[in-house]
């Protein structure tokens, strides 16, 4: 198949085992749908207001200290509880299961600067970022009792960040989610059936191509998957096989927070905004088994799809029948690899 053809097909996720559809005669469609409001790097260096901004106080009443770089803590509001009630009722059917979640919850501000983002910040403040996640998986990840860690960050209002002071999360729980349990299979069962990496052999398929690829550096390539769902959706993968961040030397440090900065500058250029996104790390699973078959990689899920106020929804028959977009994922990464990596936003 020529994957730069217009017309309709499919596309196989190997990775989630499903296919997606794409159909690139949608992009001609006419928009008259909702038209949100563009979104501005703030210019406000310090909120009073703001729960994370040094030395506040938070709405759950602790006060932060007047922290100067990377700074976490457990999430006053947390989705997940270190102990978690056992039930012993029998369920009425047991397809009315039930079973007791345990975890913990952080938030990570990554800088005391309110007015940034990944893409303002220099090479040096993410590094102290890429520090700090390495050792929060580490230390949460030794729990006997966590099985995965995952760090994210969601980017934006549209995204549904609830404050847009520079920070992210950390949700280590006691069980393996099912995002991070379908790429565990299909990683497994590739491995098994070929004796290859699924992801090593999937990035040496597209550093051949060079169509969906936007950049690399030394260890870590950014490219729009060949299974792309979102219209400009990015994967990171490192270039070395590795499983999880206390993996990183030095220098892939280093390169994460490279490709980090010029991949989150790249977003904000292609439509002038503080560009939405979520964005997280997949990486092995920490309950106590050995996963050879695990490659690092971070996804973006960025929701705009023709300009800064135009986003896409999942409805209709995304929700019910499988996922599905407009623009081809070749075309997406050629839009990206134009964009420059000097912020349209100078940092004052």
């Amino acid at each position: 198949m020529d994957a730069k053809s217009q017309f309709t097909h499919r596309r196989w996720n190997p990775l989630r085992q499903s296919w997606i559809l794409v159909s690139p005669q949608r992009t001609q469609r006419p928009w008259q749908g909702e038209v949100a409001q563009a979104a501005p790097p703030s210019a406000l260096h310090y909120d009073p207001d703001c729960y994370l901004c040094p030395g506040n106080k938070r709405a759950g009443g602790a006060v932060n200290p007047g922290y100067e770089t990377v700074f976490s803590f457990v999430n006053d509001y947390a989705a997940l509880l270190p102990e978690a009630l056992a039930t012993n009722e029998t369920p009425a059917s047991p397809l009315l299961a039930a079973a007791p979640a345990r975890g913990i919850c952080k938030v990570l501000c990554f800088h005391p600067d309110h007015s940034l983002t990944l893409a303002r910040m220099t090479h040096e403040e993410i590094r102290l970022v890429v520090n700090a996640w390495v050792e929060q998986y580490r230390e949460l990840g030794s729990l006997d009792w966590i099985e995965y860690v995952q760090i994210f960050e969601n980017r934006g209002a549209m995204m549904g960040a609830s404050n847009p002071h520079p920070h992210g999360q950390i949700w280590s729980t006691g069980f393996v989610p099912d995002e991070a349990a379908a790429e565990t299979v299909a990683q497994r069962d590739h491995l098994a059936s070929t004796g290859r990496c699924l992801l090593c052999e999937y990035l040496e398929a597209e550093r051949t191509l060079r169509e969906r690829m936007i950049f690399e550096n030394e260890h870590f390539t950014a490219l729009v998957p060949w299974w792309a769902v979102w219209p400009f959706e990015v994967m990171l993968l490192s270039r070395r096989h590795l499983g999880a961040m206390p993996d990183f030397t030095g220098q892939e440090r280093d390169a994460l927070a490279d490709v980090l900065k010029r991949m989150t500058t790249r977003f904000d250029n292609l439509f002038a905004t503080s560009f939405p996104y979520t964005m997280g790390f997949h990486q092995s699973p920490t309950d106590g088994k050995v996963h050879p078959e695990w490659h690092f990689h971070a996804h973006f899920y960025p929701p705009l799809l023709r300009s800064a106020t135009v986003r896409k929804f999942m409805v209709g028959f995304e929700m019910l029948g499988m996922p599905q977009r407009d623009i081809t994922a070749e075309s997406a990464a050629e839009r990206m690899r134009a964009c420059s990596e000097k912020h349209f936003w100078p940092r004052s």
